[in-house]
């Protein structure tokens, strides 16, 4: 069933829209029957559970880096991941940079926004996006590669697309810069209750859990 449903997915999508399975919980046995239906990149909002899974299936597939990061994990985010999704603060971008350079590697990073400025809510807020940008781009062994954003939750896909927009104007006004110390290439926006919406407001990553997966299982999971 997986399998037909990422193969359904990637035939509905525009060819221009990159497919992220949201593989929080999910079994190695369920990635990998996702992967025989064409899924190529995997994403992970946690370190110790993208190690494991990356135990058993490895390159077979690229691993992007979907949930909020802690400073003190970058160092194994970054020996992982092909692409960090979740940078909001500079903090967080100077760990990764730090880690970067001991890996002898430029890690291509997407910057989080809090579209709809909710207080729990990782990711910067979207009147401080360019200053963080601008600063986080002078860093060396990054690469800002665009933007991402969650939106706000909701059963009502139409709700988010004032969120999605505001964020796609952030990324073109970013992209209009023609700045060369970073790229607008990746819009990061919808999950599997909005990536409809998300995709006509300009997304070109979308990341799917249960609409590719099924149902998640209740089951606890650590950092």
């Amino acid at each position: 069933m997986i399998k037909e449903n990422v193969a359904r997915i990637l035939k509905d999508i525009p060819k221009t829209v990159e497919l992220v399975g949201a593989a929080k919980t999910r079994s190695s046995s369920e990635m990998l029957e996702a992967l025989e239906g064409g899924l190529h990149i995997i994403g992970h909002n946690y370190v110790k559970e993208a190690e494991l899974a990356f135990q058993a299936i490895g390159d077979r597939a690229k691993w992007h880096m979907i949930g909020h990061l802690q400073s003190n994990k970058a160092k194994k985010a970054v020996a992982l991941f092909d692409m960090i999704e979740t940078v909001d603060s500079f903090k967080l971008a100077k760990a990764i940079d730090k880690a970067s350079l001991k890996h002898a590697k430029s890690m291509p990073i997407l910057i989080e926004i809090n579209s709809a400025e909710e207080g729990q809510k990782p990711g910067v807020l979207p009147i401080n996006t360019i200053s963080l940008v601008e600063k986080i781009s002078q860093l060396k062994n990054i690469k800002i590669m665009g933007l991402m954003t969650m939106g706000p939750a909701t059963s009502n896909q139409e709700d988010c697309r004032p969120y999605f927009s505001r964020v796609c104007r952030l990324f073109e006004e970013l992209k209009r810069k023609d700045n060369k110390a970073f790229e607008m290439r990746y819009l990061s926006m919808g999950m599997s209750s909005s990536y409809q919406v998300a995709i006509e407001e300009g997304a070109n990553i979308i990341r799917l859990g249960t609409k590719l997966f099924g149902p998640r299982a209740q089951i606890k999971t650590g950092v």
